[in-house]
């Protein structure tokens, strides 16, 4: 497993020669296979082209920027590719905002390299168990991994990203009663800072979809604690 995780290709998008290429032998040590693009444009040209185990991409780039990026590679490509932002931007606010693009992690620089590595193996890893997996079933709800989409009786939904987030966990875990901190960390992939209404409508927003198709609303309230799959 870990000889097959070591050679996956990664794609490093970043404008600065310099971190571009001290990432880029960073990861030829682990004897990762590397695609370096110094644009936004350019990376798009090669995830078009290319499949690869995991991005690795800069915002602040010329051409194509990389909130564009994300939009393009999710939305139009329909890519599933774990990505991992690396950006001088640390407000939570624009965190939060690329999560809802699409990315999967976020690093701001500076950062060390040794982080950066262990973040790597863990996406890549991570995704590499998914892919095993095409789709999982509670009753007549199916999320297919491969295409992101998520059908009730038939009916595809129409999801955001961390809607879909959150019917992946509760599916992957049919057992597991998941608090809101849980939901937020995980679907997120960002500190819980409390917010419980965040959780609460995204909630509500995927029963009203499942409701218009089928009366059995999949998501319990355990008072109290938080939710979990309904019997």
């Amino acid at each position: 497993m870990l000889n097959e995780i070591q050679q996956s290709r990664i794609l490093i998008i970043e404008d600065d020669e310099h971190i571009n290429q001290i990432v880029c032998d960073m990861l030829r040590k682990e004897n990762f296979q590397c695609t370096q693009a110094y644009s936004g444009s350019e990376g798009m040209m090669n995830a078009e082209r290319n499949k690869y185990a995991l991005i690795i991409l800069d915002l602040m780039l010329p051409g194509l920027s990389g909130e564009k990026f994300m939009e393009r590679l999710r939305n139009i490509l329909n890519c599933t590719t774990p990505v991992i932002v690396l950006s001088a931007k640390e407000k939570l606010d624009q965190k939060l905002n690329l999560f809802d693009l699409g990315a999967d992690d976020y690093l701001t620089k500076p950062f060390e390299l040794e982080e950066l590595l262990a973040r790597v193996y863990v996406h890549i890893k991570r995704n590499s168990k998914s892919e095993s997996v095409s789709s999982y079933k509670h009753k007549d709800l199916i999320l297919e991994t491969n295409t992101m989409r998520v059908m009730v009786k038939g009916h595809a939904l129409n999801l955001t990203r961390q809607e879909y987030k959150i019917i992946e966990l509760l599916l992957k875990n049919p057992t597991r009663v998941f608090t809101k901190q849980d939901l937020y960390v995980l679907a997120w992939d960002d500190i819980y800072i409390g917010e419980d209404k965040t959780i609460t409508v995204h909630i509500s927003n995927i029963r009203h979809k499942i409701k218009a198709h089928t009366d059995d609303p999949y998501i319990e309230t355990v008072w109290g604690i938080g939710f979990k799959l309904s019997n």
